[in-house]
């Protein structure tokens, strides 16, 4: 009885030992590039300073701030693993378009934002099921197309087109199949932007978003 136990046990030792080698072996054949595309939500801080906050309410008459419009949107990366526990990944997608809105007022313009990052990660688990990872990076926004309505002509307003600032991100990937995986990520991205009255700073408007993306990627 003895002696079979310990051969049952032999048994399932070594076909989880031979499940762990295929799979360790399987992730140590991955190529050091993946490539994802996610759905991502953009949620505003809308973030406004005292000045731009003072300077608004005394032209609106009441307490008014600056605010853009939370919105879905377009999103391709590309990681390159440097090591198995470390990447860089760059965020892109193309010219994306907000309107901005005053309060009491609605919408009084739009723009374009094009805000690629680089970030360094750490991933955890690089050869498991399921993979997490944290990153900081750097992010560029451009400001383009920058439009104002007639209605806010005569205060001749205007944006600071770009903006340098950092991120932060965590998130997983999860294997769904050979080389496939769905991804779930999470960053905090520092944007904005200094806005003029007839080229007189007037205040600071911060976007800074929090991103949360769902997507699927390809490693390769």
């Amino acid at each position: 009885m003895t002696s079979k136990l310990f051969s049952a046990i032999a048994t399932v030792s070594a076909a989880a030992a031979l499940a762990c080698t295929s799979f360790a072996a399987q992730a140590q054949q991955e190529g050091p590039w993946l490539v994802r595309a996610r759905a991502v939500h953009l949620d505003s801080a809308n973030t406004n300073s005292d000045k731009l906050r003072s300077t608004l309410s005394t032209v609106v008459g009441s307490p008014a701030e600056a605010s853009i419009n939370n919105r879905w949107l377009p999103e391709v990366d590309i990681t390159y693993f440097i090591t198995p526990n470390i990447a860089a990944e760059l965020i892109l997608t193309y010219p994306q378009s907000q309107d901005l809105s005053v309060t009491g007022v609605g919408k009084i313009g739009s723009f374009k934002h094009l805000p690629p990052t680089l970030s360094a990660q750490y991933h955890f688990a690089p050869t498991s099921t399921f993979r997490p990872y944290v990153g900081l990076g750097l992010n560029y926004t451009n400001l383009s197309s920058i439009k104002f309505d007639s209605n806010v002509a005569p205060l001749g307003l205007s944006l600071k087109n770009n903006s340098w600032g950092f991120s932060a991100q965590i998130g997983a990937d999860i294997a769904i199949a050979k080389n496939l995986y769905l991804n779930v990520d999470i960053k905090k991205v520092q944007i904005k932007t200094t806005v003029y009255s007839k080229g007189t700073d007037i205040g600071e408007f911060k976007v800074d978003p929090l991103l949360v993306g769902v997507g699927l990627g390809m490693r390769f």
